[in-house]
């Protein structure tokens, strides 16, 4: 299990965290971005219009072959792009490097809208109709009928990275983090969580693709409006720090500075590629799982979803990832202690110690809350003044024993202990945030002014958006399991689906959650190759749908 955790970590630094340089799958899908946004003239921008049309029902015919309308569609694979990237996504891009990084996140969006439309129109054009009359497509099915039988080895590797990728990133991830934030802000077991999480996962999927596109049609734009506007009060109230904090995106995007705290990097490759980087993770351009979704579509023209799925990086990076952005930006949030209880045990502390106990082990020891030979790093930022109770008025002056097991000088604490011998369990302290603690602290400081408990508002959207993004990932695991063992394994793949959901809730998810990004790496990887080998298929059937009258609903 050791070996296969190295490799694991190996292989996920390889595709997505290569140091000094551009992660190997950031290079491939932004290269690939220029090259379709080039080859089809700006498809995003010149058709925009288009696709706004073509989503509000105007071209819709219910005797299309199909089987949701193109707004269906577009909400089933919004469900999945618009979730936990959204919220601690863009905090992970901000925190790593800088304000500036939101700015590569727009570019990544307006680049990902050309990706997006030219996956979903060769997965409407080579998309299979099944024997009960639904239709399959996505990648695998491009892949074999677009380049040819010989490629088929390379649609089975989606399929199965696809499958994979399902069941633990589109899945069992977001049950966990839905699970550890109830049980962190309300005490609820992960059990419990987990079981009805997953029922109500199961009460979706077993209907099928029309009852998945019914219920995100309502929930994804629900969900999604309650967020935004949550944030347009955030920024309502702080409307003079809109433009000045705009303008420091735009200037950081180019030269970044490290904030006072340590917040971002500083240099220009990390604010970049991390902003890329978690574009890609937020609006899935390239990765081949929308394309699933929208082969399901009702019309005879594959460029019109295509068209549609151009809109998916708009809506869920330059919308709603911009309103996350601002508000963590304007509320000077990003470059912020927030008090929390902390938990010291956790990966995200780490330990400087400048003298040790003459016995040779590591302590660290605190007078008043303050450490005397050493420090306490949370993401590499140093914390405040540490109590122990959580009104701030009992500084802790103790030791806090450290162990180095592997001695590599990583230390964990092995116990903490006041003058009198008293050990502590618990800590309150001010800390630098990052991810979804860094979006809750933000809009629990916007909302202030107006009421308190804000942060539960980010809570609220991330249960609704880990349960859409885990209804959405079920179809795309069942389809690519239909790929490889027929239709009778659709069934049986929704089952082991929401058995797995329960096991995310309650399981710890390190090797998991790096196996799942490996294989999400793996599905961008082999779509991007077909993709590239069909950009001029997709040319052409632009060419050919633009060069038409589309004026009327019938043209």
């Amino acid at each position: 299990m050791e070996t296969f955790d190295q490799i694991i970590a190996f292989l996920e630094n390889l595709i997505w965290n290569t140091p000094a340089a551009f992660p190997a799958m950031v290079a491939i899908l932004l290269a690939f971005g220029i090259y379709i946004t080039f080859r089809l003239g700006f498809i995003q921008i010149r058709r925009f219009g288009h696709g706004l049309k073509v989503v509000t029902g105007f071209y819709d015919d219910p005797d299309d072959e199909g089987d949701i309308n193109h707004f269906q569609a577009l909400t089933t694979a919004l469900s999945a792009t618009v979730g936990i990237g959204n919220i601690a996504g863009v905090a992970l891009a901000i925190h790593y490097g800088g304000p500036g990084a939101l700015f590569w996140m727009w570019v990544t969006a307006v680049l990902g809208m050309a990706i997006k439309f030219t996956e979903v129109t060769l997965a409407q054009e080579y998309r299979s109709t099944n024997e009960d009359g639904t239709v399959s497509g996505g990648p695998m099915y491009y892949i074999e009928r677009g380049l040819g039988s010989n490629w088929k080895w390379l649609a089975i590797a989606f399929a199965i990275s696809a499958a994979i990728c399902a069941f633990l990133t589109g899945n069992a991830v977001q049950a966990n983090t839905v699970a550890d934030v109830m049980q962190s802000d309300f005490q609820i077991p992960l059990w419990i969580t987990g079981l009805v999480t997953a029922s109500l996962v199961a009460a979706v999927i077993l209907g099928g693709i029309k009852r998945i596109g019914k219920v995100t049609s309502k929930l994804v734009p629900f969900m999604g409006v309650i967020y935004v506007l949550g944030a347009l009060v955030i920024l309502i109230l702080n409307y003079d720090a809109i433009l000045p904090s705009l303008g420091m995106i735009v200037s950081y995007a180019f030269n970044p500075q490290a904030g006072a705290l340590g917040v971002g990097a500083g240099t220009l490759i990390f604010t970049l590629s991390y902003g890329v980087q978690r574009g890609i993770f937020s609006n899935e351009a390239g990765q081949g799982s929308a394309p699933i979704a929208h082969s399901a579509a009702k019309t005879d023209e594959p460029v019109r979803e295509g068209v549609v799925a151009l809109l998916e990086p708009f809506i869920d990076t330059l919308v709603i990832c911009t309103m996350t952005g601002l508000v963590i930006v304007s509320t000077g949030a990003w470059d912020a202690q927030h008090k929390s209880q902390i938990d010291l045990n956790t990966d995200s502390f780490s330990y400087e110690i400048s003298e040790q106990a003459t016995n040779g082990d590591p302590v660290l020891y605190f007078s008043n809350g303050i450490p005397e030979n050493g420090k306490i790093m949370h993401y590499r930022s140093p914390t405040d003044t540490l109590f122990t109770d959580s009104q701030y008025s009992q500084s802790f002056t103790g030791r806090i024993e450290l162990t180095d097991p592997d001695n590599d000088g990583t230390y964990s604490v092995s116990g903490a202990y006041t003058e009198d011998g008293t050990e502590v369990a618990t800590f309150y302290s001010g800390v630098v945030q990052n991810g979804a603690p860094l979006t809750s602290a933000a809009f629990e400081k916007g909302l202030a002014p107006l009421f308190p408990g804000g942060g539960y508002l980010v809570t609220f959207a991330v249960l609704l958006f880990a349960i859409s993004t885990s209804i959405s990932w079920s179809y795309y695991g069942d389809r690519a399991a239909q790929y490889l063992f027929g239709f009778e394994s659709i069934f049986w793949y929704r089952l082991v689906f929401v058995g797995m959901h329960f096991l995310g809730a309650v399981a710890t998810l390190t090797t998991i959650w790096a196996f799942g990004d490996v294989m999400l790496g793996l599905m961008a990887f082999f779509n991007i190759f077909a993709l590239f080998l069909l950009s001029g298929k997709a040319y052409r059937i632009t060419k050919a749908y633009f060069s038409k009258d589309h004026e009327t609903p019938d043209s």
